[in-house]
């Protein structure tokens, strides 16, 4: 048996499912054996059974908390009515603030304690209250990437217990985020991201919105159960502060700039004034450029003074891509096949909270349409990076990995090569439900790069997960997907 699949299986990063298009892999999990006797709309009914179940568990704990004119969201986590939610959500109280249950039970809370270092935490206690419902959370190291996630909230302060589906698209253990796809919208803020048992996972924070919209762009951030054991626990000890750390999160103020490709490079700066992530604390600038399907994109963030950090997103509103080290030394570098024409929003980060400094963010571009080496075929993406230090790292056997998403169509054909001079690649694919759809290390006995080509069972966002096949191999690689 092949150890590294069934390592891959078991870590929790991939779901077992059925591999296609492989042969000679028989690690296939219990729940992919059961699922190769299920037929899709069967399939679909548990995806909503479980839907359903993780909402009945958790909404009658989530609250909406109303400061003022504004809004946000909060999870109850003791039956006396202790509350978690964003600091930045209660931060301009006057120490009490209303909260309203599922049941439409309307209370007075205080603000008892916010994270330390400005992590965007805070705990309300609501007055009077016993017998409350709560929400579980989640042991701490337990989320994974592909897992699927769930959040409940108060999107725009008016849409009381509203429920989005997606997944855990990137850890950044470091820091303590998880990156999610699931949408998360002003209002949000404050809310559980959960697991498909109903437990909290993480505290969704709500990150830049496009002020003519108003809505999501494609990504969220949470705070991990990994970062709220500690916090809980000096609250509960009286060690938490009693005043915010934090800085104001800024949004409204910054506007996306434009970012023109092949034009003269722009010199920038992050720092106080700019937009503030609020989950982290971190300034980070917007901008917009045009692009054309099948046109070759290299962006790269070059500063002294910072750590840059890049993130990608489509017309769609969904992830492209993001680096963070890709350019040399702690430059981040973005190089992508554009999948769709429109309106590309580019987020440019510092990696650490509260960095700042001048940068240089220059993109070159060429023409749409561009055919590849192999087949003549369009891409549909292509991305070069760098694992090694700073990137995920798979629990169980502490490889490197990363995460690619492209949108895909019912019946389409693809092919996913993964290239490296630098280490052993290994390659897989998890479908729009999370799902674990094909996985590979080696070509040919002599080649030792990754391929995979699969017919894509329906439409929607897949994610191509780039790893290492052996603990401690870094290096650079070429992922392409046509």
């Amino acid at each position: 048996m092949n150890t590294k699949l069934l390592s891959l299986i078991t870590s929790g990063i991939l779901s077992a499912g059925a591999a296609i298009g492989l042969s000679g892999i028989n690690a296939i999990g219990i729940t992919s054996l059961l699922s190769l006797h299920c037929a899709p709309a069967q399939a679909q009914d548990v995806d909503e059974q479980i839907n359903v179940r993780v909402y009945q568990r958790a909404s009658p704990a989530v609250v909406s908390v109303i400061v003022g004119n504004g809004t946000g969201s909060g999870s109850i986590i003791s039956p006396d009515g202790l509350v978690l939610t964003n600091a930045h959500v209660v931060q301009d109280s006057r120490r009490s603030v209303s909260v309203v249950l599922a049941d439409n039970r309307r209370f007075q809370a205080d603000v008892i304690a916010f994270g330390n270092n400005g992590v965007d935490l805070a705990v309300l206690k609501i007055r009077g209250a016993s017998n409350l419902p709560t929400i579980r959370l989640a042991r701490a190291g337990a989320v994974q990437v592909g897992q699927r996630a769930f959040a409940i909230g108060n999107p725009f302060g008016r849409f009381a217990g509203t429920f989005t589906v997606g997944i855990v698209s990137r850890l950044d253990r470091e820091r303590g985020l998880i990156q999610t796809d699931a949408a998360i919208n002003p209002g949000n803020s404050g809310g559980p991201l959960l697991n498909s048992q109903g437990e909290l996972i993480g505290v969704n924070t709500a990150i830049f919105t496009n002020s003519r919209t108003g809505g999501n762009i494609g990504i969220g951030f949470a705070i991990s159960v990994d970062r709220l054991m500690p916090f809980l626990a000096a609250v509960r000890e009286g060690r938490a502060p009693r005043v915010t750390q934090r800085q104001r999160p800024r949004t409204a103020g910054n506007q996306p700039q434009s970012l023109v490709l092949n034009g003269v490079p722009i010199n920038d700066r992050l720092g106080p004034g700019d937009n503030i992530l609020p989950v982290d604390n971190s300034f980070f600038k917007v901008y917009t450029f045009q692009g054309t399907v099948g046109q070759q994109v290299a962006i790269e963030m070059i500063s002294r003074e910072i750590d840059p950090f890049l993130i990608l997103i489509g017309p769609n509103r969904r992830e492209i891509a993001q680096d963070d080290d890709s350019a040399g030394g702690k430059n981040a570098r973005i190089a992508v096949t554009l999948p769709m024409s429109g309106t590309y929003l580019l987020l440019a980060n510092s990696y650490e909270p509260g960095e700042s400094g001048s940068f240089i963010l220059r993109a070159l571009a060429s023409g749409a349409g561009r055919r590849n080496r192999y087949r003549g075929e369009n891409f549909i993406l292509q991305q070069e990076g760098v694992l090694g230090p700073g990137t995920a790292v798979l629990p169980s056997d502490g490889s490197f990995y990363r995460v690619y998403s492209f949108e895909g169509n019912a019946g389409q054909s693809v092919t996913i090569t993964l290239e490296s001079a630098d280490f052993d690649p290994y390659l897989a694919l998890l479908g729009p439900d999370g799902q674990k759809l094909a996985e590979n290390n080696n070509v040919t006995q002599n080649d030792r790069n990754s391929v995979l080509t699969v017919t894509l069972p329906r439409a929607g966002v897949y994610r191509a997960v780039v790893n290492t096949y052996k603990a401690g191999s870094r290096g650079r690689y070429l992922l392409t997907i046509r």
